[in-house]
């Protein structure tokens, strides 16, 4: 097998976000911009690669950090499992941020910008101290925006959208993205909520929800003491 072979993968993905009618505004800058990361990996359910993982996206923190152009993505792109539902989709996609959380945890404190509770309106996932809004995508999803091809994870720096919000385009960009979902998907996203009225969680995984759910994500980063002299 050719080792551009994963590259297929990433070819599609691409092609997904730079498809005419895609509603993410945002994800279309970062691929003009040449700012979307892509790492190919095995299987959702599988721990194998999660520290490739995290090492995959640690660079694309340092590359972001130093950037002064906004619209940056890091996706990982799954090969299985081939045909998830929703229900499997998001059992697999905690286990795998579960893991590379605890992971960080040994190495990194929680980014002290945002709430490592998932049940906080201010909440946000952490690696490398660094807040991400995470997009699951997926075959089997309800919203059509979201169903590429192989289960994939999109990490979108945080402040990015605090720095959108600074300069006074976030509403602008956030109502373009809606009104262009609307379009492609049927309807709007009944998870979408306005920023800091709900935890962003509830729009991680794609699945809808009721009240009664429960995020089953817990870090372990306040566990442990990353300023000790040892």
């Amino acid at each position: 097998m050719p080792d551009n072979h994963n590259d297929i993968y990433t070819e599609q993905y691409l092609s997904f976000i730079n498809k005419k009618d895609f509603p993410c505004v945002a994800a279309k800058t970062a691929f003009t911009f040449q700012q979307l990361q892509c790492l190919v990996v095995d299987h959702l359910a599988c721990p194998k690669d999660d520290t490739a993982i995290l090492e995959f996206l640690y660079n694309f923190v340092d590359t972001y950090r130093q950037s002064d152009k906004l619209y940056h993505s890091a996706a990982i792109i799954f090969k299985g499992p081939e045909e998830p539902n929703e229900a499997l989709f998001e059992e697999l996609f905690w286990q795998r941020m579960q893991s590379i959380s605890n992971l960080d945890a040994r190495r990194y404190g929680y980014d002290q910008r945002v709430v490592a509770d998932p049940a906080s309106p201010d909440f946000s996932f952490s690696l490398k101290e660094e807040a991400f809004f995470v997009i699951g995508l997926h075959p089997g999803s309800s919203r059509l925006a979201r169903q590429f091809a192989y289960p994939t994870l999109v990490f979108n720096p945080h402040a990015q959208f605090e720095q959108i919000r600074t300069n006074g385009r976030y509403d602008s960009i956030r109502n373009t993205i809606r009104t262009r979902d609307v379009a492609y998907s049927g309807s709007i996203n009944p998870m979408l909520q306005d920023y800091g009225q709900a935890s962003e969680v509830y729009q991680y995984s794609g699945k809808a929800y009721d009240e009664s759910w429960k995020c089953p994500f817990l870090s372990q980063h306040g566990a442990v003491n990353h300023h000790s002299a040892a």
